[in-house]
């Protein structure tokens, strides 16, 4: 199956060096060359090879390779190291002798890979010198995937390292004093809600007797391990449901029936912008903050396939939507601001607004307080940003940076409320029928906005895994846009006036 791995067999002295075939050329450059063979000769049957064929291959390419690496190890008195690099395979060799300075653990690293390990104790049950070879392969675990890593449990499994290496060349007694250390390095970053699993390779499966994990974070495990072999890191999630083609289709259709009746809205508003019982500002803005937000997010899981792999590209598009749901929320908060001003001068109901704040100071709480919320987040938490659907991720509680606002807001909203409902409750036997009318409607239709706008995150906050609630959420969120058209525009007299005029 593999040429080159025969020819490298037949070049092997029966002592397990190379034979001097190469005249001028080092061990060092015979054993790279050697390698960069072997790697020929792996890409040349691998595009025909069956998966059979292909495990049986990668078995051939680590006991090759480690062979090859052992034959870098030379006897010494004292300690030696060689290292060894091609385009997919990185190695490193120590040893030590009788005479070695080593008095503790002794460590030898590469790229991704730390092992620490007692090679003295090793060295002393054989008298008095051991080595200690640590090889990585970059491409390995497209063939020794993480597939080959059978259990009980129906999860999603990914690989989190390349497939490693490690072996005692030349050392006779292979038997560990205590168990060997390798702090990895994750080829991504971890799910916080994943199990990592320190693995073995026995010839056909995955399994992990023999290594457990010791510490792990988002960015490296530690596995101790008491016998040497082929490693990997495997990492263990929740298997996502499958999407229904059904339910999408619907969502499309939920989140376009919301997108065009906010774009309905703001041009509405934009028509009645004299009238500031229909257009507030605050009403506007809020309008331009959701369609901007549901806009930019259809898109990012539209095409969320392309934008994954730019991890920067998703950071920044997490944190756009960060701040215009938050500003969603934060005019939400300034609408009801403006109803209580209304409410305590319901004799000036119609000109409350030209008393209310400067437009500038509204613009200040409406983008400002997001945009600040989002930089300091981003600022002690940067790696919060540019989950898998590129939104926010939960490890650390930084999912609160958005959640923290939000309930703040609805909080406040709710004080208002019930501020505004005692203040009308008092005022409304002394105020004329129309303006009481009038009041009630307000009242009414900011109250169902401030509920409908803050209840689907709630929801799908405290309830993500029932899938009837999961249903609630999106169909809530996604007609935002509806209910603020209907109770804003559609329900409202003055704008049905106005519409058969603009139409004519």
């Amino acid at each position: 199956m593999l040429g080159n791995v025969i020819c490298f067999d037949k070049a092997l002295s029966p002592q397990g060096g190379l034979r001097a075939n190469m005249q001028g050329v080092t061990l060092l450059q015979e054993v790279q060359i050697w390698l960069g063979k072997l790697e020929g000769a792996w890409h040349e049957v691998s595009h025909d090879a069956s998966e059979e064929e292909m495990v049986a291959l990668a078995n051939e390419m680590l006991l090759s390779t480690e062979t090859l690496v052992g034959t870098l190890v030379e006897p010494t008195s004292t300690q030696s190291s060689t290292s060894v690099k091609t385009n997919t395979t990185e190695a490193e060799t120590f040893a030590i002798g009788e005479n070695s300075t080593v008095k503790t653990s002794s460590k030898i690293r590469n790229t991704n890979i730390t092992l620490d390990i007692d090679l003295t104790g090793i060295a002393k049950n054989n008298r008095g010198a051991a080595a200690v070879a640590l090889t990585t392969f970059t491409e390995m675990g497209s063939i020794l995937q993480a597939d080959f890593f059978h259990n009980i449990n129906d999860t999603e499994k990914t690989m989190m390292s390349p497939v490693l290496s490690a072996s005692l060349p030349k050392t006779p007694n292979k038997t560990l004093t205590s168990p060997a250390n390798f702090t990895i390095k994750h080829i991504q970053e971890a799910d916080p809600q994943g199990l990592m699993s320190c693995v073995y390779w026995d010839g056909s499966a995955w399994l992990v007797d023999g290594c457990d994990v010791t510490h792990t974070n988002s960015t490296h495990t530690v596995c101790a391990c008491v016998h040497f072999s082929t490693f990997s890191l495997i990492m263990q999630t929740e298997r996502l449901p499958e999407q229904d083609p059904t339910m999408e289709l619907v969502n499309r259709i939920l989140v376009s029936v919301g997108l065009g009746s906010l774009t309905l809205a703001l041009l509405t508003f934009a028509l009645c912008h004299k009238n500031t019982t229909v257009a507030t500002p605050a009403r506007l803005n809020l309008c331009a903050s959701l369609l901007l937000a549901h806009l930019l997010f259809l898109l990012v899981q539209e095409f969320l396939h392309l934008i994954q792999p730019h991890k920067v590209i998703c950071s920044v598009l997490s944190g756009v939507l960060h701040i215009l749901f938050l500003s969603s929320f934060a005019w939400m908060f300034l609408e009801t601001i403006w109803l209580l001003r209304s409410v305590l001068r319901l004799k000036e109901f119609r000109s409350a607004q030209n008393d209310g704040p400067h437009w500038g100071y509204q613009c200040l709480i409406g983008y400002g307080a997001p945009f600040t919320v989002v930089a300091i987040s981003a600022g002690l938490v940067p790696e919060g940003y540019g989950s898998d659907s590129c939104w926010l991720k939960y490890d650390k509680g930084f999912v609160w940076s958005f959640l923290g606002p939000v309930c703040c807001v609805l909080g406040m909203n709710t004080i208002l409320f019930t501020i505004i409902l005692i203040l009308l409750r008092r005022a409304l036997s002394k105020m004329q029928r129309a303006n009481n009318k009038l009041t009630r409607t307000l009242v009414f239709k900011t109250l169902m906005q401030s509920v409908i706008i803050g209840t689907p995150w709630i929801l799908g906050f405290f309830a993500t895994d029932s899938k009837a609630v999961d249903i609630v959420f999106h169909v809530l969120n996604s007609q935002q846009g509806t209910v603020i058209f209907l109770l804003h525009c559609v329900l409202n007299q003055e704008v049905a006036m106005l519409w058969p005029l603009v139409c004519h």
